[in-house]
């Protein structure tokens, strides 16, 4: 259900029926026209939707645009229609408005509908991915997986609610440069509690964190001094999936409690230990895409208009990220047969993007086409106005969870679905704990947990709720309408945010429901509304407000509280 692609399509459909019942009139000539396109006026003043179609067929027909559209208005049909009136406006607009049966349908739609209101079908559904976090896991989670997480996680809800079949996936990067240099400082720790500090030397460019200080602590813990005499090898063999496997434990509760669940975690070294990296670079070198140049393998990504080559075998024999990275969607697109595949990447991965692309065109996948991936901007922190770089408990860099126990995760899910991904965010850490009006969070929510307040105080007072006869066409005050207007808004929302990879348009959405409530509200009694048709009625309309914000607010993973 759609209410706004409904009237549009019926509005298309009534204006092509009045052309060629012109037409047989001999009002109008007959001529080859596309289908009439529709438009919301930006005032509503002039009409719920508007047609120019008389201004399109007027060199086609020959005749003043006015002319066409007086003669398309006698004829057209609007008895048993979604419109009460048509109207000629200015140079040739027909001004359409919506009848009281098309606000009584939307009602009684979200009624049937529920939790299911803002779902649809595509017209082309599509198999897809979306890759998102992917988060090194050799440390914990930063801002910019924090926002990532989000924007992914609600991109594929909202694909999902249009109709397409998604899967959400982590990348996990068990393999490669930054796992032996995980291995290296880990080793490093525990022969330095071992040891002594002075006794081993910690490699220059490792991780000097704190987290990897306390993975070999419980490495120590749990075997003792046993791994001291064996060789660097030996230990590294034992410390990395030790870090790793609790690493990876961490992420899965941090991203848990952040409301946040995958359907796959995807491990890099499948890639390398099944052959698959191997066999993808094989069937690059086949195509001719390759070269050799001081005895490394490179990709000849600049035949595909590329600024520059990149390295696939380095001279020892080992494959680059950039090979398993070609060879990992390559497993996408061919092997698990996703029609499309969209990864949410930080914005200092912007020159991998054109030649991934590349060697997946060059592999014949089409990554042109069925790859997509969405540039995330910067995160910054803010607090009394100054940029906020450490967290208060820990004293180090603010990592997921750090931030998680500072702020409602309700609150963190809102502000980072709050802007498009290639926008940079200031996540105002005062504002989200503020519980007033100005905190959006909390003006969407707190319209919901007030609608559920007013029901629960006319069940106490013996008014039933269900008002299954109630008469919805008594719904006919300027606020009513514009609040029934706004709630049939959700399933075109959900399928533009889809289409423009843009969740956030659903943070905007929920905002302007939840101030059309309050106008409602301010301006429309309800127990007391004159009579108890008339109060039916209007509980049916913030029953299905609730709805709504609801269902708005689960788009992006935000809840929608009973009382505050």
């Amino acid at each position: 259900m759609n209410p706004i692609q409904t009237a549009m399509n019926a509005a298309s459909a009534l204006i092509a029926d009045g052309y060629e019942k012109a037409v047989l009139a001999g009002e109008l000539p007959r001529a080859e026209l596309g289908a009439p396109q529709i438009e919301v006026p930006k005032d509503l003043q002039n009409g719920d939707y508007a047609c120019t179609f008389a201004m399109q067929s007027a060199k086609a027909l020959r005749l003043p645009p006015r002319k066409i559209a007086e003669a398309l208005c006698r004829h057209l049909s609007l008895s048993g229609s979604a419109f009460s009136s048509a109207e000629v406006a200015g140079p040739g607009f027909i001004n359409l408005r919506l009848a009281p049966s098309w606000f009584a349908g939307v009602i009684e739609g979200i009624r049937a509908q529920g939790r299911d209101y803002g779902r649809s079908q595509s017209a082309r559904p599509e198999k897809i991915m979306v890759e998102f976090v992917s988060a090194n896991p050799t440390g914990p989670m930063h801002m910019g997986n924090a926002r990532g997480g989000v924007l992914g996680d609600s991109l594929a809800e909202v694909l999902s609610r249009a109709g397409h079949d998604v899967t959400r996936e982590f990348y996990v990067n068990d393999a490669g440069n930054q796992i032996d240099k995980f291995g290296l400082s880990l080793e490093a720790r525990y022969m330095q509690l071992a040891l002594g500090e002075d006794a081993f030397e910690f490699p220059e460019d490792g991780y000097h964190g704190d987290d990897i200080r306390e993975l070999a602590a419980a490495f120590r813990q749990e075997h003792g001094d046993d791994f001291v005499q064996k060789t660097s090898e030996e230990r590294r063999a034992a410390l990395v999936p030790f870090g790793l496997e609790r690493n990876l434990a961490r992420m899965r509760a941090d991203l848990s409690r952040y409301g946040i669940h995958y359907d796959n975690w995807f491990f890099e070294s499948t890639l390398h230990d099944s052959g698959y990296v191997r066999e993808t670079i094989d069937m690059l070198i086949q195509r001719g895409c390759t070269y050799e140049q001081d005895g490394a393998l490179w990709l000849r990504t600049t035949g595909f208009g590329c600024e520059k080559d990149d390295v696939l075998r380095r001279q020892n024999g080992f494959y680059t990220y950039f090979a398993a990275d070609i060879a990992y969607h390559r497993d996408k697109l061919e092997k698990r047969g996703f029609d499309r595949v969209i990864n949410i990447w930080g914005a200092d991965h912007h020159g991998h993007v054109a030649r991934l692309k590349a060697a997946l065109d060059a592999l014949g996948l089409d990554g042109s086409g069925r790859l997509e991936i969405i540039l995330m901007q910067l995160v910054r922190l803010m607090r009394d106005g100054e940029i906020v770089r450490m967290s208060k408990r820990t004293g180090k860099a603010i990592s997921l969870s750090d931030l998680l126990d500072e702020i409602p995760v309700d609150a963190a899910r809102y502000f980072f679905n709050s802007r498009a991904a290639d926008t940079h965010l200031e996540f105002d850490l005062d504002l989200a704990v503020r519980q007033d009006s100005d905190n959006p969070v909390y003006y969407v929510q707190y319209a919901h947990a007030r609608i559920k307040s007013i029901l629960k105080a006319l069940t106490q007072d013996g008014i039933s709720l269900a008002a299954d006869k109630a008469d919805l066409g008594l719904l006919c005050e300027p606020s009513e309408l514009d609040l029934i207007r706004e709630l049939a808004r959700l399933p075109e929302e959900i399928r533009l945010a889809a289409e423009s990879r843009e969740p956030s348009r659903l943070n905007r959405y929920a905002t302007q429901v939840a101030a059309a409530f309050h106008r409602f509200y301010t301006s429309c009694r309800i127990k007391d509304a004159g009579s108890d048709a008339l109060r039916d009625a209007r509980i049916v309309l913030i029953g299905c407000v609730a709805t709504v914000i609801e269902n708005a607010l689960s788009t992006f993973g935000v809840s929608a509280p009973d009382h505050m």
